[in-house]
């Protein structure tokens, strides 16, 4: 598959660099496609990288990784998304006096804003749950760290499962999209662990049991 990732952060290189091994040609879109900090990245995997526009020109999935506040500016500049799949990644991080915090959360979600703002869009929430550090490395841990998977539409939900799991993750179904309301708070609980209280990033969750899996 073609996959096209909004944003080339960490977050962003880490899916891009996972997707590459497992056989897919990934393209980023960018602000600014000649910064030279993008040349190590083409090298490394392959990638081409565009303005956001382009880069979802012909590509299967969409990914959105950037920061939440950039995400209005950046599904305006990908136009009519109409039936394409589109997956967020993002978590609504704010930062006030006493650290980060989920901006809002319960009564809605960034999933839900997502779909609200690209109207039409098959929208898929996962890969927020953990940090890049995981995504880079999710085939490393025994047992697998677990990645649920949220969407209102059942054949996109199946196919972004596949790309999870081709990852490392065991890949789990979280229901429709609302959903997302539940796991952007599981995301911040990963944060709070790694950057508050002194875990690993390369940390994890893992489900234990006999989990019904997503098909």
């Amino acid at each position: 598959m073609k996959i096209a990732i909004i944003g080339a952060g960490n977050v962003g290189q880490a899916l891009g660099a996972g997707w590459h091994r497992a056989g897919h040609a990934i393209a980023y879109g960018v602000r600014d496609p000649s910064d030279p900090k993008h040349h190590e990245m083409v090298v490394a995997i392959g990638a081409s990288v565009s303005k956001v526009a382009q880069a979802i020109v012909d590509a299967d999935i969409i990914v959105l990784a950037v920061h939440w506040d950039a995400v209005p500016g950046v599904l305006a500049e990908c136009g009519d998304l109409t039936g394409r799949i589109l997956i967020d990644v993002t978590n609504p991080l704010a930062f006030t006096p006493e650290g980060m915090q989920l901006a809002f959360g319960f009564d809605t979600s960034a999933g839900e804003q997502v779909a609200a703002l690209a109207k039409g869009a098959l929208v898929v929430k996962t890969l927020n749950q953990v940090g890049a550090a995981v995504m880079a490395n999710a085939h490393r841990p025994t047992p697998a760290p677990v990645m649920f998977v949220a969407s209102d539409h059942e054949s996109a939900k199946a196919t972004v499962t596949s790309l999870v799991r081709d990852l490392g993750f065991d890949a789990l179904d979280g229901g429709p999209l609302k959903t997302a309301r539940l796991l952007e708070p599981f995301g911040m609980l990963w944060i709070d662990q790694v950057y508050g209280r002194g875990a690993a990033q390369d940390s994890a969750f893992a489900f234990i049991g006999s989990p019904v899996s997503a098909a």
